[in-house]
């Protein structure tokens, strides 16, 4: 029986097709909304993470300064010096990396190319912290450091910009009346969480830059990397009190650094993302409920067109459950053809967008049943109406219509 009434519902489908076509139009639209929106947010949260762990796992920014924000300026705060950074690492258990960093926007001329850049002071240990590779050369030897010798690594982005596919190894580029040879060429990271370029920049000894660039002894970022298994909460614990002490505040005032956990960052970022794929798949689901409006008008118009024929049936002996069945099975098949249609549209457009927008592309096939699915209930649900109303017609005054 369900085969047949399977038959006869495709049959009917069939024989009036392009009412068929809109009247399942806001179910393709809606799962294939739904499965766009969740998709791309999935491929947008994954991206992020793999943003954020490219700037270093299990890592801590130290910044002076407060957290931006209404009342909660950075102005004035001292900024860090060597002492605090050799602190650090020999007073916080669990730090593996401890990296200074100062970072000056500079101009940099290779030949008849130049380009502005962020210059970042800094030691070897910001390659481990910053999981940075170098594609070639080598890092700054011990005496470099010490010394602040005039020797830099490049960004990818500005080896490009001065020197095009040339290898600059051994190279010289002038920066602010003096020239650096550069002695390494850091491996493409590509855009940060940020949307920043993190290619775009320039690696010297941290006393290379304070002598010639800064003039000063300051730094304005440590880097801190933890060792694996060392839980971040408690290790910024332990740093916040060593530089409450080394700054000397006392208990009622506010701290003068802020401190940022990539992995919170990476969390806080993926929770907001998710929460906004949740709200777009939402919206996007109202426009399923709207399909599902449509399935019954036109099965409601159906009955209507169909009386007689209705009535017919229940003459000749079929049941008012059979006729139900009859009508719930057009309504759940058009729901369930306008889901499949969907799921494919969907497809097609997650391919494309996360292509256009550089995401990468994640199949969730639990997102996909589920729309599936629902597409299916809403025929269920919409269509039990018009079903019910037509078992219940009395075959008599249903052989009388015209």
């Amino acid at each position: 029986m369900l085969l047949n009434a399977l038959l006869l519902a495709l049959g009917e489908i069939r024989r009036n097709l392009m009412r068929s076509f809109l009247t399942l139009l806001g179910i393709v639209i809606g799962v294939a909304a739904v499965i766009t929106m969740v998709t791309l947010g999935n491929g947008a949260t994954r991206m992020v993470a793999e943003q954020i762990s490219s700037l270093g796992s299990n890592l801590i920014l130290l910044r002076p300064g407060q957290r931006l924000g209404p009342g909660r300026g950075s102005l004035g705060a001292p900024s860090f010096k060597k002492e605090d950074v050799e602190a650090i690492r020999s007073q916080i258990s669990g730090v593996q990396e401890v990296a200074p960093s100062v970072a000056i926007g500079a101009t940099l001329v290779a030949g008849n190319n130049n380009w502005t850049s962020s210059i970042n002071g800094t030691s070897n240990a910001y390659l481990s912290t910053g999981n940075w590779q170098l594609e070639a050369g080598r890092g700054f030897l011990e005496e470099e450091e010490r010394a602040g010798k005039s020797v830099c690594i490049l960004g990818d982005t500005v080896r490009q910009e001065l020197f095009g596919n040339h290898s600059p190894l051994g190279d010289a580029v002038r920066v602010k009346g003096f020239s650096c040879q550069i002695i390494g060429l850091l491996a493409a990271k590509g855009q940060g969480a940020m949307g920043m370029n993190q290619d775009d920049l320039v690696l010297m000894p941290l006393k290379t830059v304070q002598r010639r660039l800064s003039g000063n002894q300051d730094i304005s970022t440590i880097l801190i990397g933890l060792r694996d298994g060392v839980e971040a909460s408690s290790a910024m614990q332990r740093i916040r009190s060593l530089m409450r002490e080394r700054r000397k505040l006392d208990e009622k005032e506010d701290d003068d650094f802020n401190m940022m956990d990539t992995r919170q960052i990476a969390a806080t970022l993926s929770g907001t993302i998710s929460t906004m794929t949740g709200l777009l798949g939402a919206v996007a689901a109202v426009s399923l409920l709207v399909g599902g409006i449509g399935i019954m008008n036109i099965m409601l118009v159906s009955v209507t067109e169909r009386t007689r024929e209705i009535g017919i049936r229940l003459a000749i002996g079929a049941l008012e459950h059979e006729v139900l069945l009859q009508f719930l099975i057009e309504a759940v098949v058009l729901s369930a053809i306008g889901g499949l249609l969907g799921i494919l549209l969907a497809l097609a457009a997650c391919v494309g967008l996360a292509s256009l927008m550089g995401l990468p592309f994640l199949f969730d096939p639990a997102i996909n049943l589920m729309a599936f699915g629902f597409s299916a209930s809403i025929g269920v649900i919409f269509g039990f109406m018009p079903a019910r109303r037509a078992a219940q017609l009395d075959p008599i005054e249903a052989l009388r219509h015209e």
